[in-house]
C-alpha cells in the first residue's frame, strides 16, 4: 500500500485520523471522576444544608463544572498538537497575565488572607490551575528546542527554570505556598525528562533551599503549619485542629470503612471536608478498601501517561512525549500531597485531589489535562499504525518526527524490524520508562 503524500498531510486531522483514545486512560479517568461525584455527594450535604445553600448545591456545582471541563477537553481533543505547540509562547504570556490579575483589586479576590483567586460573577477563578498546564506545555515546546544542549549548557538549563522561578514569585505575593512548590517541582521533572543531568538538577535544588526555608520563615502562619505538623495534639483545638480531625476520620474507617454516608467528622468537626479534606471523608466512609482504590487509580493514571509520553519518544515525538510527562507528574505529585496531607506525612497545604475533591478551576483544567493527553494518545495511535503497516510490509521505515524539514515525503529505510537507528555521540540517551503496555 503506497502511502499518498495529500493524505500524509491531513493525517492530524482529527476526522480523517485512523486511530484511538488510549482505552485505558479513559477509563480510569470515568472511574476518578464517579469516585469524586460520590464523595462530592457524600462529603458536602452537610456543609450545604448547614450554610443553607440547599443539600445538592456542591453536588450540582460540581457536575456542571465537569461538564463544561468535558467541552472544553473535547475541544482540545479535536487540536492538533502542532498548533498548541505553535502558540506555546503565546501561552507562557497568558501565564503571567493571569497571575498579575490576581493582584489587581478590582478583580483578585482575597480569601482568608491569600490572593488567588479572579472574580468571574458566577464563580471564583484559581489562575495557577490554569497556568500549571499552559507552563507544562511552554516548557514541553522549549525542551523540543533545547533538548541537545539542555544537558551541556547551563544557560539552556537556567532559562526555564528562571521562567518557572518568576512564576512561583508571582504565587508566593498571593501566598500559595503550595502551588509554587508543586509548579517548581514539575519543572525540575520535565527538564529532567528533556536532557537535564541529575547534577546539574541536585545542585539547584541544594542552593534553593536556604531561599524556600526563608519563604516559610517569613510567614508565620505557614512556620505553624510545620510545628502542627510535627506535633498536631500539641493544641488539637486549634493549629492542629484540621490534622487531628483528618486523622480521626481516617482512625475510623479501619479495614472496610464506616460505609458511604455515614462520616460522623464531616457533620461539623472536619474543616473543608468537600475540598481539600475530601480523602479523609473517603478513608472513613470506605476505609482501608476505599483508600487503596483510590491510590491504585491515580497510580494507574500516572503509568498511562509515562507510557503515553515514553511511546512518543520512541517515535521521535519529542513535544507529545513531553507534555505526557509533564501532566503524569503534576497528576501524580498533586494527589500524593493532597493524600499525604490529610494522612499527616506531609504539611497542611490548600491543594485539592484531582476529579475527586470539589472545586471549579481544578476541575475544569484537569479536563483539560486529560483532553490534551487523549489527544496525544490518539496521535500517537495514528503513528504507530502507521509503522506497523510499513513493517508488515517488508520496509522498516524511521520512525517520522513532525520536526523532520521534509514531512511530506519520508523516504523508506530497509532495515530489519529489530534494527535500532543510528545515533550520534551527541545525541543524548532518552530515559527508559519500562516497556510498552
Amino acid at each position: 500500500m503506497a502511502f499518498i503524500p495529500d493524505r500524509a498531510r491531513q493525517a492530524l486531522k482529527f476526522d480523517e485520523m485512523n486511530g484511538q483514545f488510549d482505552p485505558w486512560l479513559l477509563a480510569i479517568s470515568i472511574a476518578l471522576v464517579c469516585v469524586g461525584i460520590v464523595m462530592v455527594a457524600s462529603s458536602s450535604m452537610p456543609y450545604a444544608v448547614r450554610m443553607h445553600m440547599g443539600e445538592f448545591h456542591y453536588l450540582t456545582r460540581h457536575i456542571a463544572f465537569l461538564v463544561v471541563g468535558s467541552m472544553m477537553a473535547l475541544a482540545i481533543m479535536k487540536t492538533d498538537l502542532k498548533t498548541i505547540e505553535t502558540h506555546s509562547h503565546t501561552l507562557l504570556l497568558l501565564c503571567v497575565f493571569l497571575l498579575a490579575l490576581v493582584m489587581l483589586p478590582a478583580i483578585g479576590k482575597s480569601v482568608n488572607g491569600a490572593r488567588r483567586w479572579i472574580n468571574l460573577g458566577l464563580f471564583s477563578f484559581q489562575p495557577v490551575e490554569a497556568v500549571k498546564i499552559l507552563f507544562i506545555v511552554w516548557l514541553a515546546s522549549y525542551l523540543v528546542r533545547f533538548r541537545d544542549v539542555i544537558g551541556h549548557q547551563w544557560k539552556a538549563l537556567l532559562k526555564p527554570l528562571g521562567v518557572s522561578i518568576f512564576l512561583v514569585c508571582l504565587l508566593l505575593v498571593g501566598k500559595d505556598f503550595g502551588s509554587s512548590m508543586l509548579l517548581l517541582t514539575i519543572a525540575l521533572g520535565m527538564t529532567y525528562m528533556g536532557g537535564a543531568r541529575l547534577q546539574h538538577l541536585s545542585l539547584l535544588v541544594l542552593a534553593a533551599m536556604p531561599l524556600i526555608a526563608l519563604a516559610i520563615y517569613i510567614e508565620p502562619y505557614r512556620m505553624q503549619r510545620i510545628f502542627s505538623f510535627r506535633d498536631p495534639f500539641a493544641d488539637p483545638f486549634d493549629s492542629g485542629f484540621q490534622l487531628v480531625q483528618a486523622l480521626i476520620a481516617i482512625g475510623r474507617g479501619e479495614f472496610s470503612g464506616v460505609g458511604l454516608g455515614g462520616s460522623v467528622l464531616k457533620l461539623d468537626y472536619l474543616p473543608e471536608a468537600h475540598t481539600d479534606f475530601i480523602f479523609s471523608v473517603l478513608a472513613e466512609e470506605l476505609g482501608f478498601v476505599g483508600i487503596c482504590a483510590v491510590i491504585l487509580l491515580f497510580a494507574a493514571f500516572t503509568w498511562r501517561a509515562f507510557n503515553i509520553g515514553q511511546r512518543c519518544l520512541e517515535l521521535r515525538r519529542p513535544f507529545a512525549a513531553y507534555c505526557a510527562f509533564g501532566i503524569g507528574i503534576w497528576i501524580a505529585l498533586q494527589s500524593m500531597i493532597s493524600m499525604g496531607v490529610n494522612m499527616g506525612v506531609l504539611p497542611t497545604k490548600g491543594l485539592t485531589l484531582p476529579l475527586i475533591s470539589s472545586g471549579g478551576s481544578s476541575v475544569l483544567m484537569t479536563c483539560v489535562a486529560i483532553g490534551l493527553l487523549l489527544r496525544i494518545s490518539y496521535e500517537l495511535s495514528c503513528a504507530e499504525r502507521t509503522v506497523n503497516l510499513r513493517r508488515n510490509e517488508g520496509l522498516m521505515t524511521s520512525p517520522r518526527s513532525e520536526y523532520d524539514e521534509d514531512v511530506t515525503s519520508p523516504k523508506a529505510v530497509t532495515l530489519p524490524v529489530t534494527a535500532s537507528l543510528p545515533r550520534t555521540a551527541r545525541d543524548r540517551q532518552e530515559p527508559k520508562w519500562g516497556t510498552r503496555a
